[in-house]
This record gives C-alpha cells, sequence and structure tokens, in this order.
C-alpha cells in the first residue's frame, strides 16, 4: 500500500466506524469484542480481588517505624491484578495487530472496510446519546422514572437524588463519557492503529470493573483494582484535556481560564475536563452531591440543556475528528 493510500486509510476508516454506529448501533452481545474484555475481567476479577469477608484490614497501609507502609498481602494482591491485567491486555493488543496486518496486505478500499468494521465495536456515540436522551425522557414522566433510568447509565447511588441531580448526572455522563466512548478510543486508533484502540477499550473496561476503592460485589478491590485505575488515568490523560478544551472552546475563549481550576474540583484526574467544560459551556452547575461542584454560579440545568449538551458534544466531535485529520495529515506528509 503507497504512503497516500495509508494516509487515507485511518481518516476514512473512523468515518466508517462513526457511519455504521450511527446507522445500526451496537453490534449483538455474542459477538461485541467489549462484552468479551468483560467476561474475561469478570473472570480474573475473581481470582485477584479478595472476597471482602476473608480481608481483615481494610486499610491500605500499617504503620511502623518509619511511618506508613503498604501491608504484604495487599502488595501481592495490588501485583497479582497487575500480572492479569498486562496478560490480557498483551493478548488483546497482539490480536487487534494481527487482525489489523492482515487487512493492511489487502486493497486500501478492503482494508478501510474491515478497520472500520473492527474499530466499532470499541466506540459507542449513538448508545451515550440515545440512553442519555432516555433519561431526560423518563424524567418527563416522573423523578422515580428519571431516577431508575439514570442508573442504567452510573454507577451513584440515585435513589436520593432531585430531578435537577438526575439531569445533572446525565450531562456529566454525556461529557465524561464523550471522552472515555468516543474521543479517547478514535485518538488511540490515530496514534496506534487499532491495537491502540482496543488496548484503550481493555483499559478503561478494566477500570470500571475492578478500578474501586471499597467493596463491590463482595470482594475488596482497594489494591486490585489500583494498577486498572491508573493505567486508565495514563492512557484518558490527553484525550480528556483535548476533549475538554474542544468543548470549552465552542463556548469561546472567555471560558478557557476557568476550565483547569474547575477541572481539578473532581477526584479524578481526567473526567473533570470534559464536565467542567459541559458545566462551563451550558452556563450550568454540575456536580456530585458531597463530592464535587462544578460552575458553582451556573444555573440549574433545565431540560432543554439536554438537548443543548449532546449537540454540543456533536460539534466538539466534529472538531477533535478535524483536528485529527490534519495531525495525521502532517505526520503522513513527514513520513513521506
Amino acid at each position: 500500500m503507497s504512503v497516500d493510500a495509508a494516509f487515507w486509510v485511518w481518516p476514512l476508516a473512523m468515518l466508517v466506524a462513526l457511519a455504521v454506529d450511527r446507522l445500526w448501533g451496537e453490534p449483538p452481545a455474542r459477538w461485541h469484542p467489549v462484552v468479551w474484555m468483560g467476561h474475561a475481567l469478570g473472570w480474573a476479577g475473581a481470582r485477584v480481588a479478595p472476597l471482602a469477608s476473608s480481608v481483615t484490614d481494610h486499610g491500605a497501609v500499617a504503620e511502623g517505624d518509619c511511618g506508613l507502609k503498604v501491608l504484604p498481602e495487599n502488595s501481592k494482591v495490588f501485583w497479582h491484578s497487575a500480572l492479569y491485567w498486562c496478560a490480557m491486555s498483551a493478548m488483546v493488543v497482539a490480536l487487534a495487530g494481527v487482525l489489523q496486518a492482515i487487512l493492511l496486505r489487502s486493497a486500501p478500499g478492503w482494508a478501510v472496510l474491515g478497520l472500520g468494521l473492527l474499530l466499532k465495536p470499541l466506540l459507542a456515540w449513538r448508545m451515550l446519546c440515545t440512553e442519555v436522551q432516555a433519561v431526560e425522557t423518563a424524567l418527563g414522566q416522573s423523578l422515580a422514572a428519571g431516577r431508575e433510568r439514570l442508573g442504567w447509565l452510573v454507577s451513584r447511588d440515585v435513589a436520593e437524588l432531585t430531578e435537577a441531580q438526575v439531569r445533572e448526572s446525565a450531562i456529566e455522563s454525556l461529557a465524561e463519557n464523550l471522552n472515555d466512548s468516543v474521543v479517547a478510543p478514535l485518538f488511540w486508533f490515530a496514534v496506534a492503529g487499532l491495537p491502540g484502540a482496543a488496548l484503550y477499550r481493555f483499559a478503561n473496561t478494566a477500570d470500571a470493573m475492578w478500578g474501586y476503592r471499597t467493596v463491590r460485589g463482595g470482594r475488596q478491590w482497594e489494591w486490585a483494582g489500583k494498577w486498572a485505575a491508573r493505567a486508565d488515568d495514563v492512557l484518558s490523560w490527553l484525550p480528556a484535556r483535548l476533549t475538554g478544551w474542544a468543548l470549552a472552546g465552542l463556548a469561546g475563549p472567555g471560558v478557557w481560564p476557568s476550565l483547569p481550576t474547575q477541572a481539578g474540583q473532581t477526584p479524578s484526574p481526567n473526567s473533570g475536563w470534559p464536565m467542567a467544560a459541559m458545566a462551563l459551556a451550558l452556563g450550568v452547575r454540575l456536580g456530585k452531591p458531597g463530592v464535587y461542584v462544578l460552575n458553582p454560579s451556573g444555573r440549574t440545568p433545565v431540560q432543554a440543556d439536554t438537548v443543548r449538551a449532546i449537540n454540543l458534544c456533536k460539534k466538539g466531535l466534529l472538531v477533535l475528528f478535524l483536528i485529527g485529520l490534519v495531525a495525521i495529515f502532517f505526520i503522513s506528509w513527514g513520513v513521506a
């Protein structure tokens, strides 16, 4: 394949993936690679995370003569989970690399189609928009229905949320998952091809299943999930900031000075960037009760803000795709 043809393969494959996502959404669960990753992580998680009933010390450290140190059993759990994570991620990357190599040996048209079809399950834009809009629709029926539907989208406790808090949570989830489910997979595809996108999706899925600081599913994840959480933080670091700056930029340069400060209000080093940008761009207050507040001087979001948020994400995705296209062009031109 010539250099010129190779340049067009990557952006066109992204367009194929986004087009398939828009037209048909997610593939059946039995054919979905992320579902397979989830099954594998569930199997491995039962082997790396100790049962909560068997953990006598839930703390992360013990106090010794020289201050605080990691308990030996915690260190063992940490490295055990890290080994499983690395082994499974290596298999994911290797399989994606083999499939990509096979496709790149074919005609450019087949390479574009094949890579686009394989990339599609690693991103989920249509499903994200559908789920966020479904929360708003349910809120129109009743607060209880809105809470129930939000529970499909977030892991936080929704039982006591007000109508405004349900809407805030849905908009926050939209902004955060714009990065996690769309921008970051595309970013890593542009950087490292199908293996890069597959590695990111594996890391993000592992964080969602393992990256907890408390007991979940009867198992203690404080140390078993640390490697998965940090790996996801590293891989999401740049895409999350690109997503945040793109959303903020669409609202005008006046939003930019406030973004870093507001993004730092969340415990996560990455999710605050797209969520804070969304809050500032819409002029609304977003937050998690008892944890953080973004853009505290903003107004309470209303029904129309959900639609505005979805439209803003669509524009942000387009901006980032165009920027990525320019970057791929200059990289290919430099190689040539």
